[in-house]
């Protein structure tokens, strides 16, 4: 079959008219007589045309429309080349393929919508070798292309033709788009020239690949790489046909299921043994076992019926139900039975954590006062300080010790109010809140719940979860807890709440008012030696399969981590250490490499490299004007040095290292007062008026704030003046007022801590906080002398000493300022 067998038969612009198409000897004379080496040049979208194709094309462009009209009218003849990128309207030559196809325009057709379509013969392959013209059209220098045919006794070439028919054969059987007709001409064109033309221009993959095939010369070579690109066209049709047949499998058996579920469901109603009779039943067979409340039980009862009017497939019946099923899940009448033994119970506590008297002695009063009464409300207890303490473990410690359930709530970063009070059942996915969830999953009405990181709770548009807390937390409106989903009063006057936090100072004061404050404070050296020993290093030899004769530290090797390896007030990081030290151990038993059980100071630095902390350094009193102060961090206690310097100026004061707003008022309230008493420290008052103040705090990075820092800043700057030595070895924290007086600050056990870390002896604060000292244990203060002032006077009595510092600045006043 040749092409002048081809024809379109649907393309017809008047029942009696054909379109002429030209056989293989007209082509011949159009290629002698039409065609030349310069061309216009018709853009076409998203499809390559190829030699001896008859196509209708339509022309969506008025600029390509025109082209076609004034070639139509001439010798018919024009270059038609793909556009790489079909969505561009307007292309230049440079969006262009370099080969394209010479074509005959057989005629042009008006549509029924009124658009435009031109129906092109091709006739010959060519190579651009450069565009003349771009506007208004492109006309381009064209190198014709022959196609170059291999031997006609060459049977490999024979044998691809073969199997390309064959593929191309498959390809139409598997694919929507082509009719099974097109087997037909596949199978009886004979000139293979023109058969890969058809192909290639029925068949749909890449434009890329097309225009490589239009590129090619040598006909055996270009039906290789056509043979090429149908086999990877087959294995993907093949695949897709699999996956669909697998797909209409899987919903024919879904359908089926689905049949048979309907059918079932008619055959259990003839029987009376409908699906959603059997649900009620079975809840209220669970109901009869509940010990709850007339109120509790007469509101299920109410729902019970609500759920039998209910279809059993509308939304709304598994909303009820499962509404129906938080009700029966809750532990209304379930509690467990409180461990009343107290020596048993302060041995578990004792056995868990080392210290934290005031907590422990807190437990026990209520275990107390319920073995006495037999009933009493549980305390609703605030843990805070910093962290690592084991502030949230030892509320697991309380559970076990009074043998209840514990359940933890993290409440760090919750924003959502109805996290708390739960969603309005009516709305699609509503949950009661994580109190009730929580309640319901650890089965008992009065566990021990741990509220942690209370400190962190936010808000937004959503909500205040804080405010919701109000009412958990309240002894007085617990026993009536409304929660949204349950919409039922529920009872958590039995649970006892333990809340922990790093700082009070973010927490909501109604909140705080609520609960019971108990410092959990920050450990000595002596005491991390003690967890560490007991606890710590048990746990992470358990943890690591390391055995106790495996790995040896000695109290003088502990301290040696505690204070080179970590800076904290709890033993989270000491945990973190001791972990890695056994796992480097257990790598070189694993290893079965050299090592010893009892570790040195060479063996620790050689594991953990180089110390990561020193201790805070007391800088000594050479210099004047360098005074060191205590201060609380989230962290525990640390050291502080305020250096002041002076410099020739107009009196300005300046206030370096990232200081807050109350640190800076603190520092100005102390040169004023200096200025107010000048004459009682020898200082003179216009010196004041020429001399720059400069007062900075180490470590910039780091914000610092607060009023403590107050008698060391006037500590500072009469030193600074006087050119007096400081004190050895002491450190000092308290407020100054504008009269001198020196007033009480917190955080002392923290603070002492402190000074004992860096080898200070010795420490002034307000006579206010003696109390506070008193109450700290021995073992805290022991090494440390106190002094307590009333006024800054009696703190300069105290750190200055009447000897002046090594080559000590003059200062002094302009000669002009003193006439």
């Amino acid at each position: 079959m040749n092409i002048d067998d081809f024809y379109l038969s649907n393309v017809i612009e008047d029942e009696s008219e054909l379109i002429e198409i030209e056989t293989n000897d007209d082509t011949e004379i159009l290629d002698n007589k039409k065609i030349t080496n310069n061309l216009p040049i018709l853009p076409l979208r998203d499809n390559v045309f190829f030699p001896k194709i008859v196509s209708p094309i339509l022309m969506g462009r008025e600029k390509s429309l025109s082209l076609m009209k004034k070639i139509y009218k001439g010798n018919g003849i024009i270059g038609v080349i793909t556009q790489k990128d079909g969505h561009k309207e307007n292309p230049s030559s440079e969006d262009m393929y370099q080969y394209g196809t010479v074509a005959r325009i057989a005629k042009i057709l008006e549509m029924p919508d009124g658009s435009k379509s031109v129906v092109i013969q091709g006739l010959k392959r060519f190579k651009v070798i450069e565009y003349v013209k771009e506007k208004p059209h492109f006309f381009a220098k064209v190198e014709i292309l022959e196609d170059e045919f291999p031997d006609k006794k060459d049977k490999e070439y024979e044998a691809i033709i073969s199997n390309l028919r064959d593929l191309t054969a498959n390809i139409i059987r598997l694919t929507s788009y082509l009719s099974e007709d097109a087997i037909i001409p596949v199978r009886n064109i004979e000139d293979t020239s023109f058969l890969m033309n058809f192909v290639s221009s029925n068949i749909d993959f890449e434009i890329d690949k097309k225009q490589k095939l239009l590129s090619l010369n040598n006909l055996k070579e270009r039906a290789l790489y056509l043979l090429e690109y149908l086999s990877y066209e087959q294995k993907k049709l093949e695949l897709k046909d699999d996956i669909q047949d697998k797909v209409h499998k899987d919903l024919d058996n879904e359908q089926r299921k689905h049949i048979l579920k309907q059918h079932m469901k008619a055959i259990k109603s003839e029987l009376g043994d409908d699906p959603n009779r059997q649900e009620v039943r079975n809840l209220n067979k669970k109901a009869k076992n509940k010990k709850w409340s007339n109120k509790v039980k007469k509101r299920f009862e109410q729902e019970l019926k609500k759920l039998e009017q209910l279809h059993h497939s509308s939304p709304d019946y598994s909303m009820q139900l499962a509404y129906l099923q938080v009700i029966l899940e809750l532990p209304w009448d379930k509690q467990t039975k409180d461990q009343l033994d107290l020596p048993k119970a302060e041995k578990i506590l004792d056995k868990d954590h080392f210290g934290l008297d005031n907590v422990k002695e807190r437990i026990l009063e209520y275990l107390s006062v319920l073995k006495l009464k037999g009933d009493l409300k549980s305390p609703i207890i605030c843990l805070y300080g910093p962290p690592g303490v084991g502030k949230t473990s030892l509320g697991q410690s309380i559970a076990k010790s009074l043998k209840r359930k514990h359940v933890r709530m993290s409440l760090g970063g919750l924003h959502d109010e109805a996290e708390i009070r739960g969603h309005r059942k009516t709305y699609i996915g509503a949950m009661p809140g994580r109190i009730i969830q929580n309640i319901k999953k650890v089965g008992s009405s009065n566990p021990v719940f741990i509220l942690d990181e209370i400190d962190k709770v936010g808000s937004n548009f959503k909500g205040d979860p804080a405010s919701a807390l109000l009412e958990v937390l309240d002894p007085e409106q617990n026993n009536n807890f409304h929660d949204n989903y349950l919409d039922i009063e529920y009872d958590l006057s039995n649970v006892l709440f333990v809340a922990t936090a790093n700082t009070l100072n973010t927490i909501n004061p109604a909140l705080l008012d609520r609960m019971e404050l108990i410092n959990v404070t920050g450990y000595i050296v002596e005491e991390k030696v003690q967890i560490a020993k007991n606890h710590l290093i048990p746990k992470q030899l358990k943890a690591h399969g390391v055995k106790k004769n495996q790995f040896k530290l000695s109290d003088k090797i502990l301290e040696f981590v505690i204070e080179n390896y970590t800076r904290e007030s709890g033993v989270r990081q000491l945990d973190k250490t001791i972990a890695s030290l056994i796992r480097k151990t257990a790598k070189k038993i694993a290893f079965d490499s050299s090592y010893k059980t009892n570790f040195e100071k060479d063996n620790i630095i050689e594991m953990l490299r180089s110390p990561k902390f020193t201790k805070s350094k007391y800088q000594g009193n050479k210099i004047a004007g360098i005074v060191t102060g205590l201060a609380w961090t989230s962290a525990g206690g640390e050291i502080t040095t305020i250096e002041s310097s002076i410099s020739r100026g107009s009196g300005k004061l300046t206030l370096t290292g990232n200081l807050g707003n109350v640190m800076k008022e603190s520092a100005i309230i102390a040169l004023e007062y200096l200025k107010a008493h000048s004459r009682e420290f020898k200082i003179h008052s216009q010196i004041f008026n020429h001399w720059n103040i400069h007062i900075h705090v180490p470590e910039g990075a780091i914000p610092k704030d607060g009023p403590s820092a107050g008698i060391t800043m006037a500590t500072s700057l009469i030193s600074l003046f006087t050119q007096r030595k400081v004190q050895r070895n002491i450190a000092m924290t308290g407020e100054i007022t504008l009269t001198g007086t020196v007033l009480p600050v917190g955080g002392i056990k923290e603070k002492i801590l402190a000074a004992k870390r860096a080898g200070i002896n010795e420490i002034i604060l307000s006579v206010e906080n003696k109390n506070d000292i008193e109450e700290i244990k021995e073992i805290y203060r022991k090494g440390v002398k106190f002094h307590h002032v009333n006024d800054i006077k009696d703190v300069i009595k105290i750190a200055l000493l009447d000897e002046k510092v090594e080559n000590p600045v003059k200062i002094g006043i302009p000669k002009k300022a003193k006439k």
